[in-house]
């Protein structure tokens, strides 16, 4: 944790396939919010610059990587079942913090995956099992932001 937390302006975006989502930007934004706030690495957390120019960029873009997912579905769908199957989104989450105007940019990325089951299809090992879809998004965008920060808290350019 830095020894002294300074503000930050922070920048969300939310992806498809590299394109703005901005309905899933909405539905999400406010978790990120959370996760950042919960790290306790910034004094303020706010949507406006802040004094010294400090920004965090983050985008988290899902990217598909299950190949023929409705024709897997059309399979379960057509055995009642008894052929399931695993249909697995990708989220490509990369953030950017510029500490100030004159400090060197700070880039990580992480990789996470929600993995949803149809049918006679066991879950990955090792997963955690959500009750919902939007359950499933929401814990997975707090995982990446906490995950990214902690990456980015452990540079040794980050100084707060």
């Amino acid at each position: 944790m830095a020894a002294r937390p300074h503000p930050v302006q922070l920048l969300y975006e939310f992806q498809t396939k590299g394109a703005v989502n901005s309905v899933a930007a909405e539905q999400t934004r406010a978790i990120a919010l959370e996760a950042v706030k919960r790290t306790g690495l910034f004094s303020e957390i706010s949507t406006a610059p802040v004094t010294d120019g400090a920004v965090l960029s983050i985008i988290i873009n899902n990217v598909p990587l299950t190949d023929d997912a409705a024709a897997k579905g059309f399979v379960t769908g057509l055995t009642f079942g008894v052929v399931g199957n695993q249909v697995t989104d990708g989220y490509l989450c990369t953030v950017e913090y510029l500490p100030s105007a004159k400090a060197p940019k700070i880039t990580k990325t992480v990789r996470h995956a929600i993995h949803t089951t149809v049918g006679a299809k066991g879950a990955p090992e090792k997963s955690i099992p959500a009750a919902s879809a939007r359950d499933a998004v929401e814990m997975m965008v707090r995982q990446a932001v906490s995950n990214l920060l902690d990456a980015v808290a452990s540079d040794a350019a980050f100084k707060g």
